[in-house]
């Protein structure tokens, strides 16, 4: 009996021993199937990843309000130039200070870009703090009439006169004739035109019209100078120093009188003294 237990104990261990290694190999083998299906999935998501290849896009650049306003109107300042001499540049570079880069409320709701007063202006009108509360200025339908009425503004204007005699491509002159003249009373108002001249390049423009592969104009030092009033000074003074009539200051500043104060810039074109 003993014999016969002990032999069924151990055909018992057999059995399970016999079975614990099956499960441990089919676990095993379990295992190994999805190690392979992993590894193949992987492999799969690899050659996928190879294969389609994703393109980021560069940024898109988004044009300032600045330079939105030197494409909607540069083509207008150029025709202008074309009609009545004055630099695109000049026009531009005024009408985005003038206007807040077209930003502003007379602009928005009068298309007026340059600020122009009423004055004898007998169309539709807007009223706008300035240098006063509530002035009268010109409103236009369309703004490209705003920049017809600034050429004629210029045009046929006395004190500006002189500023014709400058070359078309000196912007530089043209931008400090203007505060000469009594444009603006600004002190800074040349160095802000010439600086967005510069920064924006509309000095192209006018090379466009002009049709000539020229570099900005530099004035020739024996051409045109400026003189600061100082003390003293008469227009009398200044053109007996020049050798230039008292007319030729005038017309060349737009200045209507003798007046001149101390600091004041003038534009003089000396001539040179025959001996």
């Amino acid at each position: 009996m003993r014999r016969f237990l002990a032999i069924l104990f151990i055909g018992f261990l057999m059995v399970n021993c016999g079975s614990k290694k099956r499960i441990a190999k089919r676990e095993a083998e379990r295992q190994k199937r999805e190690q392979i299906v992993l590894q193949d999935a992987k492999e799969e998501n690899t050659s996928v990843a190879d294969t389609i290849k994703v393109t980021i896009p560069p940024p898109v650049k988004v044009p300032s309000n600045t330079e939105a306003y030197i494409e909607m109107y540069s083509s207008i300042a150029q025709n202008e130039m074309k009609l009545y001499g004055i630099p695109a540049s000049i026009t531009l570079a005024q009408g985005i200070l003038e206007s807040g880069s077209g930003k502003g409320r007379l602009s928005r709701e009068a298309n007026n870009h340059f600020g122009i007063k009423c004055h004898e202006w007998t169309g539709a009108r807007i009223y706008h703090d300035d240098d006063a509360l509530q002035e009268c200025f010109r409103k236009y339908v369309d703004a490209k009439y705003s920049f017809r009425d600034h050429s004629l503004f210029l045009t046929e204007r006395r004190r500006y006169s002189g500023l014709f005699d400058l070359r078309k491509d000196d912007y530089k002159r043209w931008a400090k004739g203007l505060k000469a003249a009594g444009y603006a009373t600004d002190r800074k108002y040349p160095d802000k035109l010439i600086s967005l001249i510069e920064r924006y390049k509309l000095y192209e423009y006018d090379k466009e019209v002009l049709g000539a592969s020229i570099t900005p104009y530099e004035k020739p030092e024996d051409t045109l100078v400026s003189h600061f009033v100082i003390k003293g000074d008469t227009l009398y003074s200044i053109s007996k120093k020049y050798n230039m009539t008292v007319e030729e200051i005038q017309k060349l500043n737009g200045l209507t009188d003798t007046t001149i104060s101390i600091g004041q810039e003038l534009i003089l074109k000396p001539t040179p003294k025959e001996y």
